[in-house]
């Protein structure tokens, strides 16, 4: 027989689950605004019968009940939709920054405007086509150099531009780190707290909410891969194979400047010393913007300085001035090393061990329309090493210098105003290797030998090479010609020669005739620098200055384009996620006032059985007896 005061115990228990599922409740409606919450609810189960199968049990069919019983409080969670969020706000964030750094770069170029550098430099080609037409006034002159002047200015306030973004990019980077390593620090911490609670057979409900809350605000800026999540003591965190996060144990990460790539900051392994690869998310996002966007701007802003400067220097140096004077640069030259052959100390050794050359000019005068006549194969300098560059009887000299300009070498190729075939360096693809430094030209036949008489020597064995610090001796003596490497990023410093803006009458107008000095009225070398602008000067990829405009302000409003438009569709879904999301885990107010009705309806139900109880027990206690 059961006990008289069961059916107490039985009401007591009723109400102690009805209570804690009103205090759910309570707490989902307390939270329902919390960034991060998961609403919980209460799991009840039947209590276990009073009776097990015996052979002592009474004989009747059917177990005397016991009530309800608390099983546990969960929360309502997907796993596999909280993954996919993780890796979806690491994309979203990753075109975040792309689209919010790529308008900045969009308003550097400034283009078209009155103030943009194409403008400018159309009015400073301008101003040579009016001294090409009146040669001998003083104005024109002045003009000339007054153009010249604002077009420096123009090409160094975009170059302060776009490296005031890269320095806005790497301090952000910085941040960002910052960001990670406290995430890092926090989740750990929280995995500690979580152990404890489940030491005690609990369920950290609301620590897990805000550990998973902290692991989607880390994957935002990191992608990282999550393992073990329901195993505090092994719930992992790592990004490409570096682990963050083990249990209670966190492995931050750790910047330094790289002496590679202008002292900006470099993500490392502080137990190792090794890069990490950081291929998303909004840290990701921000280091491809830094080491490729904004670089590769700098860069062709720097390939177009120095191809614009090499080029009008290479006509003036050859014109007079009014005083018969000439080999006068019109811009400044500012080497990057102090020896007149480019021998420079690379490795901080103290010993030479390098040859910093920009450009080499070959001796002979090459027509451009001719056969060459000779078969070999050229090795020159490419992104990720040499490449090669077959040349055939049958080629003329402009088939081969297109061929060297489409092959994808860091080299340039050109005939000069003279048809001297000239080599020149561009920027490296490479943060490691110099911009502006040739290194290597090498020739299996006879073209760069004998032919344009550049190099002293085919084969392996006449090669010019950069690690050579004697690398100038390769090349053919006589009228072989080579320019040390120019000063690091030359559109930030390329200016007009002080000589001539102190004398205009230094300015070179003509290019006189048969070895004379130019007459009064000769304009033939403002003319051949007017003639500049549409000319094929091979600027990198593009052919002429008026190519490289269009390219890349083409090329910036390209970018800018796709970041706006995935950024958008990334929000998109993103937002499709996070409701998903809401519509399985977040508290639905009006769910959770009908619970609060059926609990309450429940607790009310579970009193009143203790009242009745009550009553009988009064009853058999005080009134039944003699």
């Amino acid at each position: 027989m059961g006990s008289s005061f069961s059916g107490i115990e039985m009401g007591k228990r009723a109400i102690t689950a009805q209570t804690e599922a009103l205090q759910t409740v309570g707490h989902n409606l307390s939270n329902a605004n919390t960034e991060g919450y998961s609403r919980q609810r209460v799991e009840m189960k039947a209590m276990d019968p009073l009776y097990d199968p015996a052979l002592n049990r009474a004989e009747r069919p059917g177990q005397i009940g016991q009530g309800v019983d608390t099983q546990s409080i969960t929360r309502v969670r997907d796993d596999l939709l909280e993954g996919r969020i993780d890796s979806q706000s690491s994309g979203e964030a990753y075109w975040g920054a792309r689209d919010k750094y790529i308008l900045q770069l969009e308003k550097a170029t400034n283009e078209p405007a009155e103030l943009s550098i194409r403008s400018r430099m159309d009015k400073f080609w301008e101003s040579w086509q009016e001294l090409a037409q009146h040669p001998s006034e003083m104005a024109n002159r002045k003009a000339v150099l007054e153009r010249g002047e604002a077009l420096m200015d123009a090409i160094h306030m975009k170059n302060k531009s776009l490296t005031d973004v890269a320095v806005a990019l790497n301090d952000d980077v910085g941040v960002t780190v910052g960001e990670v390593n406290q995430y890092l620090k926090n989740i750990t911490a929280l995995n500690v707290q979580i152990v404890k609670v489940k030491a005690m057979g609990d369920n950290p409900n609301d620590l897990l909410d805000q550990r998973d809350l902290l692991a989607n605000k880390l994957a935002a800026l990191v992608p990282i891969t999550i393992e073990n999540k329901r195993d505090p003591d092994e719930y992992q965190i790592h990004i490409g194979g570096v682990h963050l996060v083990q249990g209670k144990v966190a492995s931050p990460l750790e910047i330094v400047g790289d002496p590679t790539n202008e002292g900006y900051w470099k993500v490392i392994r502080p137990d190792t010393k090794e890069d990490v690869r950081i291929a998303g998310g909004k840290l990701g996002g921000l280091l491809e913007l830094r080491d490729k966007d904004t670089r590769q701007e700098i860069q062709n802003l720097d390939l177009m300085t120095v191809h614009f400067a090499d080029l009008v220097n290479d006509v003036h140096r050859n014109g007079y001035g009014v005083n018969g004077e000439t080999g006068r640069n019109f811009f400044n030259e500012i080497p990057s090393v102090l020896n007149a052959d480019g021998s420079y100390d690379r490795k901080g050794t103290g010993v030479l061990d390098s040859t910093y050359v920009f450009r080499i000019s070959g001796k002979n005068a090459l027509d451009d329309q001719q056969q060459i006549g000779l078969a070999g194969t050229l090795t020159l300098p490419g992104k990720a090493g040499n490449v090669t560059v077959d040349y055939r009887p049958s080629d003329t000299v402009h088939d081969l210098i297109n061929r060297i300009n489409n092959a994808g070498a860091e080299v340039s190729a050109r005939l000069d105003l003279n048809g001297h075939l000239q080599l020149k360096a561009v920027p490296s693809d490479d943060p490691a290797n110099p911009s502006f430094v040739l290194r290597h030209v090498e020739d299996s036949g006879q073209f760069l030998v004998g032919y344009s008489g550049l190099l002293a020597q085919s084969g392996p064995a006449g090669a010019y090479d950069w690690q050579n610090p004697q690398a100038v001796s390769t090349l053919a003596g006589g009228g072989t010609s080579f320019q040390v490497a120019p000063l690091t990023h030359p559109s930030a410093w390329v200016g007009i020669n002080t000589e001539l803006k102190a004398d205009p009458g230094k300015l070179a107008a003509g290019l006189g005739k048969n070895g004379a000095p130019a007459e009064a009225g000769d304009g033939s070398a403002a003319l051949a620098i007017a003639g500049l602008r549409g000319s094929q000067v091979m600027i990198g990829a593009s052919k002429t200055f008026d190519d490289y405009f269009a390219t890349s302000v083409a090329e910036v409003g390209l970018k800018g384009e796709t970041a706006q438009i995935t950024y958008q569709t990334q929000q998109k879904v993103m937002k499709d996620l996070t409701d998903l999301r809401d519509s399985v885990s977040g508290v639905n107010i009006d769910e959770e006032m009908s619970n609060l009705l059926k609990f309450q309806h429940g607790y009310q139900a579970a009193a009143r059985f203790i009242s009745n109880w009550n009553e009988m027990l009064d009853t058999i206690i005080n009134r039944m007896g003699v």
